[in-house]
């Protein structure tokens, strides 16, 4: 009963949380476009963060843009982008435009000196990607800040399963993402090739995203692809797909996504890991016998941990004769692992367990503006890039286009 209440109150904190009084230096941030998802990953965030007011927004429409600062609690809204951008009391933007508006609106943010948190996937594809990355907005001294908001890599949950895997010693990993089909509705942006969608930008970005986490390199090529694609006229995007990708050492991954899934099915978001066996030193052992372990990790809800998540631990130990190889007994020991804070890691940094991944990533973005260490959780600009890359890879693999860049000239 008790886990039960715990598990209540903590996502009533989550969705419900009360807010702090700002301090008197607060970076105020301003949003381009009136998106659902800024409430999740911006909004509500900035309720527990006493360095953030989120003091404006703009959008196409601009009553649509007053009606949902009105509904948010947010004071002003501006007349355009270009508004937000040119004021000089906004310190920094959330994009969560459609993708092929990416570059274009971090780009111009940038030359205003706004730092800039801009919804994953970054942009459409590589070629925009080295374009905004190795910008010269981006190289000179004291550059803004920027970052693709792959929120799931904040959480301290991640960073302790991170911490169980030997990344040269992974043999196998599996990663899936699924959404049931009434979250994304069929003329979303997100399945609109001209508008930078199709699921393996954007909701596969997570799950391939994680196989570079757990190796710790970049895939060397994708060896398999398959997709579903829409029906006509949205044949050039997928709503579902898979693809298996090589890494350094022989090591394979495999990246699950379905944005349409069945609508009586469950957000699912897991991860599987099967290591290679290894040596295990054991002073215990009689002459002429050798141990190893071949560990499987898995990590269930990796992209919202705060609200609910379990990590598996398996341990196979394995001890033979050295001389002929033969099993002389085996067994396994399993553990089951929860962590909600950073201190439940062994990681001195603040956080409670109501912290969801969009508030810890909002603690880490204020951080890098500010110039503190932080927890060193972050994407880079290279990191960014190599993402990108990936993601070309699967969709050439798979007989579809790259989606398409822009037609924005900085």
């Amino acid at each position: 009963m008790g886990s039960i209440f715990t598990l209540i109150a903590r996502n009533w904190q989550i969705y419900s949380p009360t807010e702090l009084p700002k301090s008197s230096n607060a970076l105020k941030l301003g949003i381009l476009g009136a998106a659902k998802i800024a409430v999740s990953v911006v909004i509500r965030p900035a309720k527990t963060h006493p360095e953030v007011i989120i003091q404006t927004i703009a959008a196409r429409d601009k009553q649509r843009a007053t009606d949902y600062a009105r509904k948010h609690g947010i004071p002003q809204v501006h007349d355009s982008y270009e508004a937000i951008l040119d004021d000089p009391n906004i310190d920094a933007v959330y994009i969560p435009l459609p993708v092929s508006m990416h570059r274009e609106w971090t780009l111009k943010a940038l030359a205003k000196g706004k730092h800039v948190m801009m919804e994953k996937p970054s942009v459409a594809n590589a070629t925009e990607a080295e374009a905004l990355f190795c910008s010269p907005l981006l190289q000179k001294p004291n550059a803004p800040v920027v970052l693709e908001a792959l929120h799931y890599r904040f959480q301290p949950t991640w960073r302790y399963f991170l911490s169980l895997i030997d990344h040269p010693n992974v043999e196998h990993a599996v990663a899936s993402a699924k959404l049931p089909a009434y979250v994304i509705p069929k003329d979303s942006s997100q399945l609109r090739y001209e508008m930078g969608g199709g699921n393996l930008l954007n909701l596969g970005t997570y799950p391939m995203c994680v196989l570079r986490d757990i190796m710790g390199a970049e895939p060397e090529e994708c060896t398999r692809c398959t997709v579903r694609r829409l029906p006509p006229p949205n044949e050039l995007c997928d709503e579902a797909g898979e693809a298996t990708f090589r890494f350094p050492g022989g090591r394979t991954g495999e990246a699950i996504s379905d944005m349409r899934a069945s609508s009586f099915s469950f957000p699912t978001f897991d991860v599987a890991v099967t290591h290679k066996e290894v040596p295990v030193e054991d002073g215990e052992l009689p002459a002429g016998q050798s141990k190893g372990r071949v560990r499987k990790l898995a990590l269930s809800n990796f992209m919202m941990s705060a609200a609910w998540h379990r990590i598996d631990v398996e341990d196979e130990f394995i001890v033979r004769r050295s001389d002929s190889g033969r099993v002389v007994r085996r067994w396994t020991k399993k553990e089951l692992k929860k962590i909600y804070t950073f201190r439940d890691a062994g990681v001195d940094q603040p956080g409670k367990p109501s912290w969801d991944s969009f508030r810890h990533q909002l603690e880490q973005f204020v951080n890098r503006i500010r110039v503190r260490d932080g927890s060193g959780q972050w994407v880079s600009k290279e990191d960014s890039l190599a993402q990108a890359k990936m993601i070309d890879m699967a969709y050439e693999k798979s007989g579809l286009p790259i989606r398409r860049t822009s037609a924005f000239v900085p």
